[in-house]
């Protein structure tokens, strides 16, 4: 065993030890457990409402739907539930009417944001450290939760500070995007990081606080990794990638993650999309459909979008629908400009159609490709509109995530849903929910490439058209399955039953008060 694992194992004994006593002898049910959920994006609580006011929002990317889904659901099942965020004012189209649960971090860095994330590297960074200083130097205290649940880098301190407070937590990676600050830097911003500086995870080995403040990056994802007492990525394909290495520049984390994971404490749990994802009831669409009447459906949905996107009014084209950012970095983007005029040449005479609705870098490519080649009858740019977003979801026969990393994605899951098949790249949460389908045997749900390049990608598009040209019955009967199972498997209490089944461990006892684990003491 490394020396980190020893020194993780030890952390995990020493805590378990020192809480075994203090939950063998309390009366348990007496008060429902108390969970502090920690994070940057909410995305408007239905349980955080008050006297008809509305929650927050503060919204970046599935973080924000997630936990939103957590403070709900944990909620509803009898936690008592609180939730840490900054006070965003220029996000918020009205001051919210404050629950006693909500606690919302005031300072005039987030008073005039226009976005969750907005500026370089700095900014985020001194975002996160004012964040934090909140959260650890008068929230902690003032809610004493049983289990402090932090998601993502702009939370990393927090695990080791509610370790020294004597709380446990679980903490939650979504992305890959870390920073780092020496304890110099963290103490500016009035972090009392010498109380708790020993469970940080540092560049290099620190000797002592003294020796190590002033030039010893502490990476914030590793930190909140090694102090937890437990830590998940939001898919198992994820977190094996990360202990495997297969991510650059992941280095520290990758070893923090082996380590929790030696003695049992890191798993993967796929996310899932909120209930408000079902084309049986979702408003955004003009027809709304199940599985047995996804054909009917999607045909008026098609035509509805062709029209709100000036294509080609064509029931029977094949159509496929870019929902993420236009990110070369993670979406792949720039796989698909480089075969765009190529396929739609290929699929000519079936007339295939392409829409994006989303933003980004990439999407004056897309504007140039359509403008040069005279194809905005069948290729459609459209900026990010959430509506739109989700009539393209009820219209699309094909939904495209060629993602080079994907700690776990939504829009595969909800296209899965929505009846609209995903072509996607074999990584992280992909890999968990999509499987090549089999005309022959029945089994799969889309379509699967594994080498990240653009003839992957063209392969799996071919693979798609060959699919949607087989005989209306033998396509709308495996549509209709793919439906099925997926709005039983990805449902939202899938999700949350794997963190209930977290929080009730460490707890040692049901969120209904019921005492269902027990902890023997060494």
């Amino acid at each position: 065993m490394s020396t980190l694992e020893l020194r993780v194992k030890s952390m995990a004994e020493s805590t378990n030890s020192k809480n075994a006593g203090r939950l063998l002898s309390s009366r348990q049910g007496r008060r429902r457990p108390r969970i502090l959920i920690v994070t940057p994006e909410l995305n408007s609580s239905s349980s955080l409402w008050l006297r008809g006011g509305k929650a927050p929002r503060a919204k970046a990317g599935g973080l924000a739907d997630m936990c939103t889904l957590l403070v709900d659901s944990l909620s509803e099942r009898g936690a008592d539930v609180h939730v840490a965020m900054p006070h965003f004012r220029s996000l918020f189209r009205e001051e919210p009417m404050l629950s006693r649960r909500l606690h919302l971090c005031q300072d005039r860095e987030f008073y005039y944001r226009r976005s969750v994330y907005e500026g370089g590297a700095s900014d985020n960074r001194r975002a996160a450290l004012v964040f934090q200083r909140d959260v650890i130097h008068h929230i902690l205290p003032q809610v004493r939760p049983d289990i402090v649940h932090c998601h993502d880098w702009m939370t990393g301190l927090v695990p080791a500070a509610a370790r020294k407070m004597g709380m446990k937590s679980i903490f939650t990676i979504h992305n890959l995007h870390d920073e780092q600050a020496t304890l110099a830097e963290i103490e500016d911003r009035g972090i009392d990081a010498a109380r708790f500086w020993d469970g940080l995870h540092y560049q290099q080995y620190p000797e002592s606080y003294v020796q190590s403040r002033s030039w010893n990056q502490v990476s914030f994802l590793p930190s909140a990794v090694h102090a937890a007492d437990h830590v998940n990525t939001v898919s198992r394909s994820f977190l094996d990638e990360l202990m495997e290495g297969r991510h650059a520049g992941t280095e520290r984390l990758n070893d923090a993650l082996r380590a929790k994971h030696s003695v049992g404490a890191a798993s993967g749990i796929i996310n899932a999309p909120d209930a408000t994802w079902d084309p049986e009831s979702d408003p955004a669409l003009v027809a709304r459909y199940g599985a047995s009447t996804h054909a009917e459906g999607k045909a008026a949905n098609k035509a509805a979008l062709q029209k709100a996107c000036g294509l080609e009014v064509n029931p029977s084209a094949p159509l496929l629908f870019w929902p993420s950012r236009l990110d070369p970095v993670q979406k792949g983007c720039q796989l698909l400009a480089e075969i765009l005029y190529q396929v739609t040449s290929d699929h000519a005479a079936s007339g295939l159609q392409v829409v994006f609705v989303a933003d980004g870098p990439y999407k004056r490519h897309f504007e140039h490709i359509a403008d040069f080649h005279g194809l905005r009858h069948r290729i459609a740019v459209c900026q990010f509109d959430e509506s739109l977003s989700r009539l393209a979801f009820g219209a699309s026969d094909f939904v495209m995530m060629p993602s080079s990393y994907e700690p776990c994605g939504l829009a595969q899951m909800v296209g899965l849903k929505y009846g609209s098949l995903p072509i996607v790249h074999r990584t992280g949460g992909l890999r968990d929910t999509v499987g090549q389908l089999s005309a022959d045997s029945g089994a799969g749900n889309g379509f699967v490439f594994e080498n990240h390049d653009a003839g992957g990608l063209r392969w799996a598009i071919q693979e798609a058209m060959r699919f949607h040209q087989q005989p209306d019955g033998h396509r709308h009967a495996a549509v209709e399955r793919i439906i099925r199972q997926s709005q039983e498997r990805f449902a939202p209490s899938a999700a949350v039953d794997s963190y209930v089944g977290l929080f009730e461990k460490l707890l040692g006892r049901s969120l209904q008060g019921e005492a269902t684990f027990r902890y023997a003491g060494k």
